[in-house]
């Protein structure tokens, strides 16, 4: 075995131990000492369903942050930087005015087409900027994502469903039970066709001309891209609700340690991600127990502190 894996063996251990210790962190108590049909009816109907919940997101996001940080070339972009998730959020807003009776599967896929079009209008966007910098990039997306949200905001005021748009805006699990998150398996489908198309994106990360001159079709695989990103948006927004920046942080974490090659890095961003997810989910249960903090707000307060100090870094003059 080679050194590689048996680190990522050591880090898919480390995993499984973090996920049985989310098993047994809750209000009731699920130990031997209770009656065993109730404590199997609490573990299958929500604590193995939150815990698997909790992981597909993360993962999914890390991944879908990443392949976003390829495709714009730029390390400070995600999903909640680029306007994506606030896109998805609009779609779920119109989907509530417009058709509230429709079912999940409907909401998920017009919340996908609301986010591949914010997403494919921020890649427009940058297409306009005379210079491209570290630090325009992401402020041009942060404005964007200000944007949209500020739209939906609205609509939300002038329709009286500002509680249902707080209730999407914070990410938060605790609502999860069996029958409740099974359309989250989808994202790991998309995490599959990543890996699948993993060289493409990051020869499309190379530029255009560069993905030109080997014969791909660099249009093709941007839409892709694109494309998997806003489905896995749609689909923890849908689900679980806006997780703000943990796209950005378990892929810069990753790439420091493994660089920038996607297929290789892949298994360790997924890894990372579920991991991270689940410290901030039982952070939020714990800090305020026996009551939740939104594992949004726990994910969002850390995110923003590490996009701080990534800006810091990068901007900071060399000294000789």
């Amino acid at each position: 075995m080679s050194r590689s894996a048996f680190f990522l063996l050591l880090g898919c251990l480390g995993l499984l131990l973090l996920a049985l210790f989310s098993l047994f962190v809750g209000v009731m108590d699920l130990s031997w000492r209770q009656d065993a049909q109730q404590a199997w009816h609490l573990l299958f109907t929500s604590r193995l369903p939150r815990t698997l919940a909790v992981m597909l997101t993360g993962m999914s996001l890390a991944i879908a942050g990443m392949v976003m940080q390829l495709l714009a070339r730029n390390r400070f972009v995600e999903p909640s930087t680029t306007g994506t998730l606030e896109s998805a959020l609009l779609g779920l807003l119109v989907v509530a005015l417009l058709a509230p009776e429709m079912g999940m599967m409907a909401r998920m896929l017009v919340a996908t087409g609301f986010a591949l079009v914010g997403s494919l209008i921020f890649m427009l966007l940058l297409r306009q900027l005379p210079l491209r910098s570290v630090v325009m990039v992401p402020l041009v997306g942060i404005m964007f994502s200000s944007v949209v949200a500020a739209i939906t905001t609205f609509l939300a005021y002038r329709f009286n469903l500002l509680q249902s748009l707080a209730n999407w805006s914070n990410g938060d699990f605790s609502a999860v039970l069996r029958g409740r998150y099974e359309l989250l398996w989808l994202t790991l489908v998309c995490s599959v066709v990543i890996y699948l198309y993993a060289d493409r994106f990051t020869l499309a990360g190379m530029g255009k001309s560069f993905t030109v001159s080997l014969g791909m079709n660099y249009q093709a695989v941007l839409f892709l891209g694109l494309f998997l990103v806003s489905m896995i948006a749609a689909l923890t927004v849908t689900t679980a609700g806006m997780i703000p920046f943990l796209g950005l942080v378990v892929p810069n974490v990753v790439s420091l340690l493994m660089g920038d090659h996607l297929r290789q890095s892949l298994p360790w961003v997924a890894l990372t991600g579920a991991a991270f997810m689940l410290a901030c989910d039982l952070l939020s249960r714990l800090l305020r127990y026996p009551y939740e903090v939104p594992v949004g707000t726990v994910v969002g307060v850390i995110g923003s502190l590490f996009f701080i100090y990534l800006l810091l870094k990068k901007t900071r003059p060399s000294h000789a």
